[in-house]
C-alpha cells in the first residue's frame, strides 16, 4: 500500500499544472478512504518539479501589472493570484510529507484537505484566465512563496510561522480590494470566486495557527512571543500594513500578536494596493 509520503511526493513530482491537481485530489481522497498508510518512506524534494511556464523571474524584474479596469491589467492579476495557488498547492503537500510524523494524525486530515482546496482555487482562476483567452503560464511570476518554504524546510514551527501564519495571512489583508476592482470592472464571476477563496483562506491561515500553537503547548513556550520570534528570524521580508483585522482575528492572528511583527504602515504600499497594482504575492 501506498504511505501518505508518497502520495505527497507524487503531487510535488507533477510538473503540469492539471497533472498536480489530479494527484492532489487523488492524494486527498486515497487518504479519507483509507487507502494510505500512515507511514515516511519517502523524503520530500528539495523543490518540486516544474515547467518552463511561467518563467520565474526576480519581483524587481516582473512587469508592473495593469489597473483591474482594463482586460490586460485583470489577466494579469488572475494570473498572479494563480501562480499563489499553484505553489500553495506543493506547499501543503510538502508540509504534510515533511513533517507529519511529529503530528498526530488528524494533522494530514486538515493539511490534505487544505492541499485540495489549493488545487481547487487553482482549477477556478485558471477558468477566470481561460475566459479572457488567457491561460496559466503566459506570464512571467516570481519563487518567492517556495524560497520561504526552502528556508524553513528542516524546522516545522518556522514552516507554519512563516508560510501560512505571513505569507499565506496576507491574502486575507488584500482580497477584499481585488475583489471590489474586479466587480467595478463588470467582472462579477472573478469577484465570486476570489471571495470563495478568501473565505477558504481564513480556515487555511487558522490551521497555521492552530498547529503552531500545538507545538509551543508541546514545548510549554509562549505562542505569541515565540511567533514574533519566529518570524524575525525566518522571514525576510516585513509584514506589511494595514491588515483585515476582521479576517485575521477569525484566523487567530490577534492584534497583540500582530502588534509584535507589523512594520510601520507604509502609505504609498497602501495606495498601491488600491490601484491593483499589488496583490497578496506571500513572499
Amino acid at each position: 500500500m501506498t504511505d501518505i509520503s508518497q502520495a505527497c511526493r507524487a503531487v510535488l513530482d507533477q510538473a503540469d499544472p492539471i497533472a498536480k491537481v489530479k494527484a492532489a485530489r487523488r492524494a486527498a481522497r486515497d487518504w479519507r478512504m483509507g487507502r494510505l498508510d500512515w507511514a515516511f518512506a519517502a523524503p520530500m524534494p528539495d523543490r518540486p518539479a516544474r515547467t518552463d511556464r511561467p518563467p520565474l523571474l526576480p519581483p524587481s524584474q516582473l512587469p508592473r501589472r495593469g489597473r483591474a479596469g482594463s482586460p490586460r491589467g485583470r489577466i494579469a492579476m488572475l494570473h498572479a493570484l494563480a501562480h499563489i495557488e499553484y505553489v500553495a498547492i506543493d506547499l501543503a503537500f510538502d508540509l504534510v510529507g515533511r513533517f507529519a510524523a511529529a503530528f498526530p494524525r488528524h494533522f494530514v486530515d486538515r493539511w490534505i484537505m487544505i492541499g485540495a482546496e489549493e488545487a481547487m482555487h487553482f482549477v477556478l482562476l485558471e477558468r477566470r484566465l481561460n475566459a479572457y483567452g488567457a491561460h496559466y503560464g503566459d506570464l512571467p511570476a516570481h519563487d518567492g512563496l517556495w524560497e520561504a518554504a526552502e528556508a524553513t524546510a528542516a524546522d516545522p514551527m518556522a514552516r507554519l510561522a512563516v508560510v501560512p501564519m505571513v505569507l499565506e495571512a496576507r491574502a486575507l489583508d488584500v482580497t477584499p480590494s481585488l475583489v471590489s476592482r474586479f466587480e467595478a470592472a463588470g467582472d462579477d464571476r472573478s469577484g465570486r470566486v476570489l471571495r470563495r477563496i478568501a473565505d477558504d483562506e481564513i480556515n487555511h491561515v487558522a490551521a497555521g495557527v492552530d498547529w503552531f500553537r500545538f507545538l509551543c503547548e508541546r514545548e510549554r513556550i509562549d505562542c505569541a512571543q515565540n511567533w514574533q520570534t519566529q518570524v524575525r528570524r525566518h522571514f525576510r521580508g516585513t509584514v506589511k500594513p494595514p491588515f483585515n483585522d476582521s479576517s485575521r482575528t477569525k484566523a487567530g492572528l490577534t492584534k497583540e500578536m500582530m502588534a509584535g511583527v507589523a512594520a510601520p504602515c507604509d502609505l504609498s504600499h497602501t495606495a498601491q494596493v488600491a490601484e491593483g497594482g499589488a496583490i497578496p504575492d506571500r513572499g
